[in-house]
């Protein structure tokens, strides 16, 4: 039988590269997490680790279920969190993963409206992007990952989403009423990957790609170049929410915009903490 124990001793191996460090972060001792691995390996009849130089690495075998041991563990600690929100919400955590735009706006709000309908459940904020957030939804790690789409941009099965609304996109300038067509040859601030994908469509609209001079994911960043006259660039409309220099301009882009989405993972319903956290988000999205 496969102890929950010798799962995370694996999945710390995996993680951390080395027996030693695994230790380290687990707090046992290095005879004891080769133990571990050692009884885990009787119990699963296959060979999960093989020395390599004065080091150890995974077999195919052993990273597969150190793949499926982290997200088992993840789904126990979730366990353990739903639990908890079923004593009637009077104690509990939920924990969020969001954006820098929404992790400044929205789920700030939210944690207001829990905190005052229900004292005793913690909102929990971490910031991530949209692609980290969802895989630490699907290993457990989170409740809520609130990320935004694209319109017609596909959903990953298994994921369940909730609509909060729209957010538009806007170009960001140190001219008053500015478009696109006046910055075919202008420098531009890039992002993240995916705020570099969305760029680059709207560039494309006008028959153009941008030339990225400067990278920045920082909103505040990205704002104080402009303001220095070091290129131009799109912010979404949170993230002028959030922080807005009153020496640049933003023009909103007709036709562009991002759905911004609290997802959930697995089957309903949810439990009442999450279920309690998706409506103050809901409500916080216009707030």
């Amino acid at each position: 039988m496969l102890s929950l124990v010798h799962l995370k001793v694996l999945a710390a191996v995996a993680r951390y590269g080395s027996v030693t460090e695994a230790a380290h972060r687990l707090h046992y001792s290095q005879p004891s997490v080769s133990h571990h691995l050692a009884r885990l390996e009787a119990a699963t009849g296959v060979q999960l680790v093989q020395r390599v130089g004065r080091g150890i690495r995974l077999t195919p075998e052993g990273q597969l279920l150190a793949n499926r041991a982290a997200e088992i563990l993840g789904r126990v600690d979730a366990a353990t969190a739903e639990l908890a929100a079923h004593a009637g919400l009077q104690a509990g955590r939920v924990r969020v993963a969001a954006n820098a735009s929404t992790a400044a706006t929205i789920v700030p709000r939210a944690a207001a409206k829990l905190a005052e309908r229900h004292p005793g459940l913690e909102l929990g904020l971490i910031e991530r992007h949209p692609v980290e957030a969802l895989e630490m939804l699907r290993l457990g790690e989170i409740e809520i990952a609130v990320v935004f789409r694209h319109p017609g941009e596909p959903r990953e099965a298994g994921f369940r989403f909730v609509h909060l609304g729209d957010d538009p996109i806007y170009l960001i300038s140190r001219q008053k009423d500015d478009n696109l067509a006046n910055h075919h040859d202008s420098p531009w601030i890039g992002g993240c990957d995916a705020c570099q994908a969305e760029l680059e469509t709207v560039c494309r609209s006008e028959d153009f790609a941008p030339r990225i001079a400067s990278h920045s994911d920082d909103m505040v960043v990205v704002q104080a170049l402009v303001a220095a006259g070091a290129g131009v660039a799109i912010l979404a409309g949170l993230g002028l929410q959030a922080h807005r220099r009153p020496d640049v301009e933003a023009s909103e882009l007709a036709g562009f915009h991002r759905e911004i989405h609290a997802v959930t993972y697995g089957d309903p319903p949810d439990p009442p903490g999450v279920a309690a956290a998706l409506t103050a988000l809901s409500e916080s999205f216009s707030a």
